[in-house]
């Protein structure tokens, strides 16, 4: 199957990145090539897959990037696909929708730049060049209207890593870090790494939109919570927090002494009609100045290899208490991918937003249409959707395979949720690989994260299998 899958991908692997002049794809052609008109079947009530497929409708984008055409990233070592055909074999993985990166081509700025800086055949120590702050500082100020001092960033190898500095700055082992759930569950393997305990507070979840419980959040704050990650906008929900949610979680914060650790890395994918406010730009210094906050470029550009990421603040003693725990080595080609995307990669971004948001708007009508047993709301940010299949969990009798499969011999490595045996339903029958819910802590049950930032073709492929999936089960 990985080898009809790559086959389907290379068909314009060579061509060029401006749009082709091509209005739309042979459906039929497309299912037949990834041997999957058998599979799929009927879609719905008397509905073939080929003539849902043809009803579908592919707007090619409006620019000249081509986010159309599927990019093989087979044998590539990605974490998205290879790592999920080696967990559940080459034969069963069509559509990779987890883990959080792109699988578009990268802007042709970065490769450009990163080819030019190859053509030098030294690889020798760098010192971190001005340039690469001063465009750290303009993309922040251009972007979102953000004022930073040059001499308040600070680099890391990833937004983890400076985390956990922050974290290790103003939390000490054995203390709580405040979450509102469900959220990213990176952030549980951070507190893990430090030895904290996560403190959830739940949010309220009303017609498939989220809020947060703010007199739950401050109800959880105690004498041994020194420190609450934002995740903004929300991953896995989506949220793109108001000014107003801002500065109420800043004004409980700073009134109980507890650190804002803000991670933004979201900030650039906001959908049609939504708003992101970065924390820093609050009104109240007051707040701003109990606050840090985590970016990168890596989701903007999809360059999470790269390992290059920043923290600011108008803080200066909260940041040298960070840098006191940060220790980073740059990234030579990191630090060349990241200027170049954040100085002249502008226009490519816009425009993968852009798709993005079409993406969205797809799922929610595909969904609304097609798959009864799920639910689907469109996120104000982000490019995950986040799935409600609690109907699916009765449907497949997931919490009784769940039992089952915790009383196997050898057991599991980690206990098994019903969420999980949702994924292993979908990638057994669909052919789909998504997040299970119950990764993104307290919250997340019912639920799954699929990652649609990669051609439109293959997310209505990935939606076509598990309708078919659903409708057989």
């Amino acid at each position: 199957m990985a080898n009809t899958v790559a086959t389907l991908y290379c068909s314009e692997m060579n061509g060029s990145n401006r749009m082709s002049q091509n209005n739309g794809l042979n459906r039929r052609a497309f299912l037949k090539n990834a041997g999957l008109t058998a599979l799929v079947g009927a879609v719905g009530t008397g509905t073939s897959v080929e003539a849902a497929a043809a009803a579908a409708l592919f707007e090619p984008a409006n620019g000249k990037y081509d986010f159309d055409t599927v990019y093989n990233r087979i044998g590539t070592e990605c974490v998205k696909w290879d790592q999920q055909i080696k967990l559940h074999g080459k034969e069963n993985i069509v559509a990779g929708m987890g883990i959080a990166d792109m699988d578009f081509r990268a802007a042709p700025c970065v490769t450009k730049a990163l080819q030019e800086r190859m053509k030098h055949e030294n690889w020798g120590y760098l010192e971190t060049p001005r340039s690469y702050i001063d465009a750290i500082v303009s993309w922040n100020k251009k972007r979102y209207g953000i004022d930073i001092n040059p001499d308040l960033v600070v680099l890391s190898n990833g937004v983890h890593p400076g985390l956990i500095a922050a974290l290790k700055a103003f939390s000490p082992p054995g203390s709580k870090v405040l979450l509102t759930t469900p959220v990213y569950d990176g952030f549980y393997s951070d507190l893990d790494f430090c030895r904290l305990k996560a403190e959830e507070s739940l949010m309220k979840l009303v017609d498939g939109r989220y809020s947060i419980d703010f007199e739950d959040l401050e109800r959880r704050i105690s004498h041994d919570t020194n420190t609450l990650i934002l995740c903004n906008p929300q991953n896995p929900t989506g949220n793109c927090w108001s000014p107003e949610d801002l500065t109420r979680i800043g004004e409980i914060c700073l009134r109980r002494r507890v650190v804002v650790l803000a991670d933004e890395i979201h900030c650039d994918f906001v959908t049609k009609g939504n708003k992101y406010t970065p924390f820093a730009s609050l009104p109240n210094k007051d707040i701003v100045r109990n606050s840090i906050t985590f970016k990168a470029a890596s989701k903007s550009f999809s360059l999470a290899a790269m390992k290059t990421a920043w923290f600011f603040s108008d803080n200066a003693d909260y940041v040298a208490r960070v840098k006191a725990s940060n220790h980073v080595e740059l990234n030579t080609l990191g630090m060349v991918a990241n200027r170049a995307a954040l100085t002249e990669g502008e226009d490519w971004l816009d425009q993968v937003v852009a798709y993005i948001d079409g993406n969205h708007d797809f799922v929610e009508a595909y969904v609304r249409a097609n798959m009864p047993l799920v639910k689907y709301v469109k996120p104000q940010g982000t490019y995950l959707a986040w799935l409600d299949v609690s109907k699916v969990v009765d449907k497949i009798g997931a919490s009784q395979l769940a039992v089952a499969a915790n009383k196997s011999v050898p057991a599991p490595p980690k206990p098994l949720t019903s969420e999980a045996m949702v994924e292993r339903h979908f990638v057994k029958h669909a052919k789909v690989q998504m997040n299970p819910g119950s990764n993104y802590g307290y919250g997340g049950a019912g639920h799954m994260r699929m990652n649609i930032a990669t051609s439109r073709k293959l997310v209505e492929l990935a939606l076509t299998n598990m309708a078919k999936a659903l409708n057989d089960a």
